[in-house]
């Protein structure tokens, strides 16, 4: 992982989303128009919390998050999630 020129504030994350998948089980080819936005990722940046709420989850960490969670932004030429804490659903 390389080191990201963003530091996300209070209780936000950065994630970096996972790949969407190229095949079914079945081995049939799934065209890009018809993938579905990945629904987990791991943590590449966290903010300091908010000041009674620590945050609880830690960079490295693969997470599962609602579909529409998060803002999507670019950066160095890679995609990447910022998201509330609240809006991770499980830790992997």
């Amino acid at each position: 992982m390389s080191k990201l020129s963003i530091k996300p504030l209070a209780d936000r994350v950065v994630v970096e989303p996972a790949q969407a998948e190229e095949k079914t089980a079945f081995g049939i080819i799934i065209p890009d128009t018809a993938k579905e936005k990945p629904q987990k990722g791991t943590i590449v940046a966290v903010g300091n919390g908010k000041k009674d709420e620590p945050i609880t989850v830690n960079v490295g960490d693969s997470v599962l998050y609602g579909k529409y969670s998060g803002t999507e932004i670019t950066i160095d030429g890679k995609d990447y999630l910022i998201m509330r804490e609240s809006d991770i659903f499980a830790v992997l």
